[in-house]
């Protein structure tokens, strides 16, 4: 189906700077692009006007870079959606660096132009990209036919599409990475992992790919191979952490610490920046037994953010679990200053004073859980040992 003229399309900007939203939005007019526009300040915010049922948009021109959910994370959830997945959609980025750049093409972005940009430049994009869609070439033909196929439930016949595609177009990895979906979807993990491994091969920025032939190492029992592959998708690009989280949660379920350290170690390195991410890795070593760990990505919040005073119980907590009661109970000690009700913290006092052989500090600490619930049982058991 053609698209619409661009003098009849109603336009959503998303962008998180006004003056930005304002300018594209005046270009867009100066040109007479647009019978209807709307502006969203972030991706949270533009999903939200996307799934109002009294608004249809024609076409989106989205900033990368923006507070609560970025450009990519939009696009990604606009992709997954049927009745939003073919909305052309230009991305505007401050550079085209290389994490970028994988992010937008694994999500199918339309197109993208790089800021400071003029009204003709923007008046040129959305007209080749218009032109692009409105006249698939043969090899973007065979791709939508092979997606049309999957979704009908005729997985031989989509993997006959994009084997055609493939012969098309021997320099793209797109092909190939929905090759291996494919017959990974089939349950032909073999044919998938070659699938994915020639998509890497053409194209070293395909972090689709490179999680992919994680998840199938993993099943493989080849760990080295899956943390090497997740490690490489990291550094092209690290906000596909998240991925790699869910593979260490993964990892820590099977009772796989010492894999799943490697991996959170490998998150950590590639998302150090971000403090608040940094404290749920340490929640996550936290509850599952890797407390050096858990400890030090804490220390790193708090010296970070000093204001965040909570920690000072989550790293007495973490340090008892790496056996180092000495610690623990100092950092303990000064979240119990703030607080008079906090059972968990006063029973890891009362059992940190205990393993160091101190029953009377062990009593103080116990009994304030008890006064607060007479029937507690673990502080029951260590006050009954303190007598």
């Amino acid at each position: 189906m053609k698209l619409k003229a661009p003098k009849d399309m109603v336009f959503l900007i998303v962008d998180d700077i006004d003056n930005m939203r304002r300018s594209i939005k005046a270009m867009l007019k100066l040109v007479q692009f647009g019978k209807e526009f709307y502006e969203a300040a972030n991706g949270r915010d533009a999903w939200k006007l996307l799934q109002d049922e009294n608004i249809a948009i024609d076409f989106i021109i989205c900033d990368y870079n923006m507070p609560y959910m970025s450009g990519t994370e939009l696009l990604g959830l606009i992709r997954a959606t049927k009745k939003l997945r073919d909305v052309p959609f230009l991305m505007v980025t401050a550079e085209a660096n290389m994490d970028i750049v994988a992010e937008a093409a694994e999500q199918d972005v339309d197109a993208y132009m790089t800021k400071p940009f003029v009204t003709a430049t923007l008046e040129q994009k959305v007209m080749e990209l218009l032109g692009q869609l409105n006249n698939p070439s043969p090899f973007n033909q065979l791709l939508l036919q092979a997606r049309t196929l999957d979704e009908t439930g005729d997985l031989d016949g989509a993997i006959a599409a994009a084997t055609e595609a493939a012969k098309l177009n021997e320099r793209s990895s797109k092909p190939y990475r929905e090759l291996g979906r494919l017959f990974g979807k089939k349950g032909d993990l073999k044919k998938a992992q070659l699938c994915f491994e020639k998509a890497v091969e053409i194209n070293r920025l395909d972090v689709s790919s490179y999680h992919a032939l994680g998840q199938i190492y993993f099943r493989q029992g080849k760990m080295d191979m899956a943390l090497e592959n997740f490690n490489r998708a990291m550094e092209i690009s690290p906000r596909h952490a998240d991925r790699a989280m869910n593979f260490a949660k993964l990892l820590i379920k099977k009772k796989m610490l010492p894999e799943a350290e490697k991996v959170l170690r490998l998150v950590l390195k590639s998302k150090g920046n971000d403090i608040d991410f940094k404290e749920d890795i340490a929640d996550t070593c936290n509850g599952c037994g890797l407390g050096e760990l858990a400890v030090k990505s804490y220390r790193e919040v708090l010296k970070a953010d000093p204001e965040r005073i909570y920690l000072h119980k989550k790293i007495g907590i973490a340090l008892c679990t790496a056996g180092d009661n000495n610690e623990a109970v100092k950092m303990l000690e000064k979240a119990a200053e703030k607080t008079a009700d906090d059972i968990e913290l006063f029973l890891a006092l009362g059992k940190a004073y205990y393993a160091m052989k101190f029953p009377v500090r062990a009593d103080q600490w116990v009994s304030k859980v008890l006064r607060i619930d007479p029937e507690h049982k673990e502080a029951r058991a260590i006050l009954d040992k303190c007598l």
